[in-house]
């Protein structure tokens, strides 16, 4: 039996930033089959910078923690700074994850990713 730390409880029971953009200028979904967890990440972009991030989450505690987060260092970031947002990093913010739930950073950081390459594919001056 494993315990999530509070700073983990916190993000799962009071997620940041939920829902979805109308007009996102770019969406990034990934999921892993193995465990369930689905996540859509939607952003919004402003000079050069996330103006806004937004997800939706289907999944473990852990899964809505991580994307939770994610949004969360995100925002306000260039999208070179963004796509640096490793899985090693959402852990670590999150005050670590059990050993069993770590892929859930991997798909946070992921779709996050997935967004930014779907508004640099929309918009190839960038």
């Amino acid at each position: 039996m494993f315990q999530y730390n509070e700073k983990v409880m916190d993000h799962f029971a009071n997620p940041r930033n939920v829902g979805e953009i109308v007009n996102a200028d770019g969406v990034g979904e990934v999921g892993n089959p193995v465990c369930g967890d689905m996540m859509t990440f939607y952003i919004k972009v402003k000079d050069g910078k996330l103006d806004d991030v937004k997800f939706k989450t289907f999944g473990c505690g852990a899964a809505i923690a991580v994307s939770s987060m994610v949004s969360e260092m995100a925002k306000g970031k260039t999208l070179e700074q963004a796509m640096q947002i490793s899985n090693k990093d959402v852990a670590k913010q999150l005050g670590g994850l059990p050993e069993n739930k770590l892929h859930c950073s991997n798909l946070g950081a992921d779709a996050l990713h997935k967004a930014i390459e779907n508004y640099r594919q929309q918009h190839k001056e960038i």
